[in-house]
């Protein structure tokens, strides 16, 4: 038994490489989408991402951050896999295994949590859906090996089996992605249905094809997974294209994700955290009991806060990489002063993008800055080379 303490689109890090088929034949981790365009007459940059290899970029930077931001763009969520809880104590035991809501969730919803191990570090992310009288994670395939291993590991004495699904031979499937505001209007042309509320999903049978739809959780604009048997990839890309989303790469994908303020583990939310350091309450639930982690967490929460916070920044100057250190203002005057010493540490970068937008071109990043930094809410200095930058909080989704 458990105890309860138990290019314009421009991105740090990245790289980039050509791909043939005869490439991905023998690359195992290619998703089904980056195999079927490797086959089109315009080979597509392929980038290793989450894990899998995956479309770098699928059009001009512009176009795809337009799609994103004011239209409708399709795209690989490849990366993406489910497993099934099985057993008579498949709820008890995952409700103490994650930090937010399973045991009241309805049919057809999903919750956002975060794995923590007994000390409260986070282990990693995943979200758990609800369908029907199953239950079912949502992992990334770059945490998937090392989550399932953690969770396995307390399985004790309990009825509960994870199950890995549509990995069986003729039974694979795959996700792909629709995101931006008028997606509403594409799924209405495929004749597929929306979803009034985020982090809620149905099935449908679409010509021939069992489909899964998620409508996950978006800051600036509704985001759906579309989960397909993988046979039907190629049907389901082109009548999106046809439809009128606009191909999307992974360069555009992560360069609206930090806009939006979204952490991914491993870059943002690292495994020294706590969850309260990152801001994202949406992944906690302060009263649905005991869970492996939950006595650090309610410890913070009725004694006091933590020392840094993450948070969404708009920069004003170069692209900085990750790990950049950011300082508090050379010159601070007034409450500046009373909150951080001029040019004293104030955090770090953690991701950092630019978007080409219409009204021109602006940097979001994600940063882990200390609670005297936040405090004061003055500009922050950085420096990227010999070029100086400056860094502003956002109380929240940028208007772009």
């Amino acid at each position: 038994m458990m105890r309860c303490h138990a290019e314009k689109v421009q991105i740090a890090s990245q790289k980039r490489f050509p791909m043939t088929q005869s490439d991905l034949a023998t690359t195992s981790s290619a998703t089904p989408l980056a195999t079927l365009l490797a086959s089109a007459a315009k080979l597509p940059h392929l980038t290793e991402y989450r894990g899998v290899t995956t479309p770098r970029e699928l059009d001009a930077p512009a176009t795809e951050i337009e799609a994103l931001v004011s239209g409708a763009a399709a795209h690989d969520l490849g990366w993406m896999r489910r497993v099934t809880v099985r057993g008579e104590d498949r709820f008890r035991w995952l409700s103490g295994m994650v930090t937010n809501m399973v045991n009241d969730l309805s049919p057809g919803t999903g919750a956002w949590n975060l794995v923590l191990n007994a000390q409260g570090r986070i282990q990693g992310d995943l979200t758990v859906w609800r369908e029907g009288d199953g239950l079912e994670i949502e992992i990334s395939a770059d945490q998937y090996d090392r989550l399932l291993a953690h969770l396995e590991h307390f399985i004790i004495m309990d009825d509960v089996e994870l199950v890995p699904l549509g990995v069986e031979p003729g039974g694979a499937e795959t996700a792909l992605g629709l995101t931006g505001p008028h997606t509403g209007d594409v799924l209405g042309r495929m004749g597929l249905p929306t979803l009034p509320e985020p982090m809620t999903a149905t099935r449908v049978e679409w010509n021939g094809l069992n489909l899964r739809i998620v409508r996950g959780y978006g800051a600036l604009a509704p985001h759906y997974e579309i989960w397909t048997p993988a046979a039907g990839v190629t049907r389901l890309w082109r009548t999106m294209s046809t439809a009128g989303a606009a191909a999307v790469g992974k360069t555009a994908l992560e360069a609206f994700r930090i806009a939006e303020g979204i952490p991914m583990y491993g870059i943002d939310m690292m495994e020294r955290d706590l969850p309260q350091e990152t801001s994202q309450t949406r992944a906690l639930h302060f009263n649905k009991g005991c869970y492996l982690g939950q006595e650090i967490v309610e410890r913070i929460r009725s004694r006091g806060n933590v020392h840094k916070h993450l948070c969404s920044l708009e920069l004003e100057g170069p692209v900085p990489e990750a790990g950049t250190e950011l300082e508090s203002p050379s010159k601070g005057t007034g409450a500046s002063q009373t909150a951080a010493k001029p040019g004293a540490k104030a955090g770090q970068i953690t991701s950092a993008a630019e978007l080409p937008l219409r009204g021109g071109s602006k940097v979001f990043a994600l940063g882990m800055l200390r609670a005297e930094a936040e405090t004061s809410n003055q500009p922050l200095e950085y420096m990227t080379g010999t070029s100086a930058g400056t860094a502003r909080i956002l109380a929240g989704p940028p208007n772009l």
